[in-house]
């Protein structure tokens, strides 16, 4: 069964004839009789009552009609989905996701959804590695990563930065300036998170310290975010930690958190080094126009 078959039989039932219904089709009207022919044969009913003077629907083709026109119209709306998604008007965007201030992911999808209202958005939460991997198969269309970590085979599209915060005794002389440097902490034990933990990040810290010519003393070991801000708020020995903002800043007896003159932490955009799919391109504008 072909859907130019369907086509022919809801023509012919609508004209109520073959010959007004070849004239509608541009076509001769043998070929019109010989696909509704070839129709019934496959579905081993007879469609239409012919006679000399007139040709009806039968019992069957009146059951059968409103089927074909639902299949005819499933059929033009595939297409019209089709052609949107050439254009990027519709389809499923896979992004690969990191924590972030729920308000950033908020006002970039509400800006996605004034370009492109039909586009499907599906956020994916995985590990770095997974995240770029499931890039360069395919099975996301992006994915958004923080510092610049080694990405073989992608190429990565700076959005935004964020800053860096210090968290240190507020009793600590440092805590009195509003804004700090890795020159003035460098004297303090840092506890920093295992380099495993966060490669990109680890290594941004310590290239931006070892540019300063500091190298800070032993620390007490990194264990958790929150384990780590409450220890540096107890323990009577200063040390410091260094972090990016995932959510609200924490707030802690006798803690400070001062944001940091350098570095910055900058997130980028994971792509194929294809040129990007209409969906994708929705995203980079979105992206760029999103404050």
């Amino acid at each position: 069964m072909e859907l130019r078959q369907l086509h022919y039989f809801v023509t012919v039932a609508d004209e109520g004839g073959f010959a007004r219904a070849a004239d509608r089709l541009h076509i001769a009207q043998s070929a019109v009789s010989q696909q509704i022919r070839r129709l019934e044969r496959t579905l081993g009913l007879t469609l239409f009552d012919r006679s000399t003077r007139h040709v009806r629907l039968s019992g069957a083709g009146e059951r059968l009609l409103p089927e074909a026109r639902a299949v005819l119209a499933a059929a033009e709306r595939t297409r019209q989905i089709a052609a949107d998604i050439t254009t990027g008007a519709d389809g499923v965007l896979r992004l690969g996701v990191i924590q972030t201030p729920a308000q950033r992911t908020y006002r970039v999808l509400n800006t996605l959804a004034q370009h492109a209202p039909r586009l499907q958005v599906r956020l994916k939460h995985l590990p770095l590695p997974e995240r770029l991997a499931a890039v360069r198969t395919g099975a996301l269309d992006a994915a958004l990563v923080r510092a610049r970590p080694p990405a073989p085979g992608l190429d990565l599209l700076p959005l935004w930065t964020d800053p860096l915060y210090a968290a240190l005794p507020a009793g600590h002389p440092l805590a009195a300036h509003p804004t700090l440097t890795l020159a003035q902490l460098a004297p303090l034990p840092l506890r920093l998170a295992p380099r495993e933990n966060n490669p990109a990040f680890h290594d941004l810290i310590t290239a931006a310290l070892h540019e300063t010519g500091a190298q800070p003393p032993p620390a007490p070991a990194f264990t958790t975010f929150q384990e780590t801000l409450t220890a540096i708020a107890a323990d009577p020995t200063p040390s410091w930690t260094v972090f990016y903002e995932v959510a609200a800043l924490p707030h802690l007896p006798r803690l400070a958190l001062r944001p940091l003159a350098a570095p910055a932490l900058t997130t980028h955009l994971a792509v194929p080094p294809d040129p990007p799919t209409p969906a994708l391109r929705h995203l980079l504008t979105a992206l760029r126009q999103t404050p």
